[in-house]
Formats: structure tokens, C-alpha cells, sequence
């Protein structure tokens, strides 16, 4: 099978795990036949030195003509002062705007073999639940500004039925292949965005008598994924709070840099870890590339090719039990380098 994959690799570590990656998924193709043809371009900081846009509209064609897009991670301290539109974050938002990623889907799976997480082991015991958090509304992508005198500053917050409504089905349909449990994460006692994602949902469930729908503030909801975290199933939430809880959840799989991503719109999507660009590690080999490398497994499920990401899955696992980890997640003496993480993965894939 041939696919044309748009490569952005970023900011910071972004490069390295997708190195990792794409290394990872050229050995699936040779072990199955495909033909994986890879084109970067460019986004972020080096767009705007470059270009002087953190998306420029040639990377939006090019995402827009490919089957698929793999992302590494944007962010660069030097432009955090930029004004609105120019740093490297915004880029991503209109990247995912142009694209109509409106469903971003974050699994959240626990590894045994894994001890890093501050948490309790006995609670860690078979968490696996998923994040369905809407990507193209609501606060982030709401007019915002300042008033004249510059001391007072706005951020608008909107969100309409139909915006709800289609990540709303992804989300029980999905459910239907688990253990049919959605639970809405809101904060609807004072916010009334979210009182319309209450009456939007609960109409939705009326289509899907065999899943069991709850609701849950979103403070209640972030005690409860380290208090309770296996009382979860899918979580369907809004923007900024699905930002916040995925990154929270990262606790749970002891790094941010287990937690892969997918980006579904009407006819692309996108493929990223969800961890930052994390610039004190740029350069020196430790990133932890398990969560894109994980993000191309998604993307081989999106691609339809569910043998190839079984095995993909498998290996990541198998590096796992035989420690073969970033510092991140193994004692730093034990530890192996991005690269030889990489390695491992593939050779294990050739090997199967």
C-alpha cells in the first residue's frame, strides 16, 4: 500500500522522535510491503525564521493534499513574547483549524512493567481509557485581546450544537468497542458552554440506550483520575479542559512521553505525541520517543493496517519489559539513549 505522509518535525526534541519514528515505520514497510513516502516541511520557530509565519501555507497545502500528517511538537522560549499569530504554538492551532482536526484522541494506557509514577501501584492495575477532547473550539480559539490601557485582558469561550454534536457521536461510537462508558467532563455549575455540552450529550445518548453516560465537574474529574483513574472509560470534554486532564493522566504512565495522539477531521487527520518540545533536552539524546513512535502506530490503525500496528504496539511493549528506556522512566544508569530506543523497536519488527 502506498501512502504520502507530510512530516513536520518542530521545535526542540521534536526532530529526534521523529527520526525514531519514521525509522520505525520504514521497517514496517519493508516487512509488509508498503510504501511510505515521507515530505518534510516546515512549521514552528524554524518557519519563522525562515518564512516568517509559524504555518506557512505551503504546510497547510501539502498536510492538506497527503494522507496523513506526523507531527513532532512546537515551542521555543525565544518567541514565548511574540505577539498573537506569530509563535510557534499558534501555528499549530491554525494548522489544526485549516485541517478541521475537531476530534483529538489521547489514550491513556498504564504499563506494568513501569514504576515511575508517583501514584500508587495498586491503583495503576489495568488503567486504559481514552481522552476525547474537542480540538477546534471553545477558549483557544476564541477572539481574545486586551483593552487600550493594556491592564485588562479577554479570552472568549464559544462553542455551538453542531461543534458538540460531531465529536459528541465519535465518542459514543467508539465506546460501543469498549466498555460502553462515556463520561462528560464539564463545568457546567457555572460556565454555560458547558450547560449546552450537557443538553447536546444526554440528546445524543438517547441514541445509544446501551451506553452508560456521567457527567463529572472538571475538578471532581482531575481528583479522580489519580484517586480512581480505573472508574474511566472515555472521557469526552471540551478544549483547554482535555488539555489539562491529558497532560495530568501523563502521571498515571509515569512520562508525558508515553501519550500519543490522534487528530480526526471530515477527511485528514494527524498524527502527534502530546508532550511539548521540551528544549533543555534538545540535542542531547533522552527524549523519550515512545509517544510518537506510539502516535504512528495510530496512524497505521487510521491507514487500516491493523496487523502492522499490533506489531508495532508489541515491540514498544516488549522495549519496555526489557527496559530499554529514556531516563524518563528508568533508573538513569540503566537507561538507553532516543536512538537506541529506536533501534531496539525496529529490530524487533524486522525480527517478528
Amino acid at each position: 500500500m502506498k501512502k504520502n505522509i507530510s512530516v513536520i518535525e518542530g521545535d526542540g526534541v521534536g526532530p529526534e522522535v521523529i527520526k525514531q519514528t519514521i525509522k520505525v515505520l520504514n521497517s514496517i514497510a519493508i516487512k509488509y510491503g508498503h510504501d511510505f513516502h515521507y515530505k518534510n516541511i516546515l512549521a514552528g520557530s524554524k518557519a519563522i525564521e525562515k518564512l516568517g509565519d509559524p504555518m506557512p501555507k505551503e504546510t497547510i497545502d501539502n498536510c492538506l493534499k497527503s494522507d496523513a500528517v506526523l507531527f513532532g511538537c512546537v515551542g521555543d522560549p525565544k518567541y514565548d513574547h511574540n505577539p498573537i499569530g506569530m509563535r510557534p504554538e499558534d501555528g499549530l492551532l491554525k494548522l489544526r483549524k485549516k485541517m478541521n482536526l475537531y476530534c483529538n484522541i489521547r489514550p491513556v494506557v498504564v504499563f506494568p512493567k513501569l514504576n515511575k509514577s508517583p501514584i500508587k501501584k495498586k491503583l495503576l492495575n489495568k488503567v486504559d481509557f481514552i481522552i476525547y477532547r474537542e480540538l477546534t473550539g471553545g477558549i483557544y480559539f476564541g477572539k481574545k485581546g486586551r483593552y487600550k490601557n493594556g491592564e485588562e485582558a479577554y479570552d472568549y469561550c464559544t462553542y455551538s450544537k453542531t461543534e458538540i454534536e460531531r465529536i459528541g457521536e465519535m465518542a459514543f461510537k467508539a465506546s460501543l468497542h469498549r466498555k460502553k462508558k462515556v463520561t462528560l467532563v464539564d463545568k457546567a455549575n457555572v460556565l454555560e458552554t458547558s450547560r449546552l455540552w450537557r443538553e447536546v450529550i444526554k440528546k445524543i445518548s438517547l441514541d445509544y440506550p446501551d451506553v452508560h453516560l456521567d457527567f463529572l465537574y472538571v475538578d471532581h474529574a482531575s481528583m479522580q483520575i489519580i484517586m480512581n483513574p480505573k472508574k474511566f472509560d472515555i472521557i469526552l470534554t471540551d478544549n483547554m479542559f482535555g488539555d489539562i486532564l491529558s497532560d495530568e493522566s501523563s502521571v498515571l504512565t509515569s512520562s508525558l512521553g508515553l501519550l500519543p495522539s490522534a487528530s480526526i477531521g471530515n477527511c485528514k487527520c494527524m498524527f502527534e505525541p502530546i508532550h511539548g518540545s521540551f528544549p533543555q533536552a534538545k540535542g542531547k539524546n533522552i527524549a523519550n520517543p515512545l509517544g510518537c513512535i506510539l502516535s504512528g502506530s495510530m496512524m497505521l490503525e487510521y491507514f487500516g493496517m491493523y496487523q502492522e500496528k499490533n506489531i508495532l504496539e508489541k515491540a514498544v511493549k516488549n522495549s519496555i519489559e526489557k527496559k530499554i528506556c529514556t531516563p524518563d522512566i528508568i533508573d538513569s544508569k540503566l537507561s538507553s539513549t532516543t536512538e537506541e530506543v529506536g533501534d531496539y523497536i525496529e529490530k524487533y519488527i524486522i525480527s517478528q
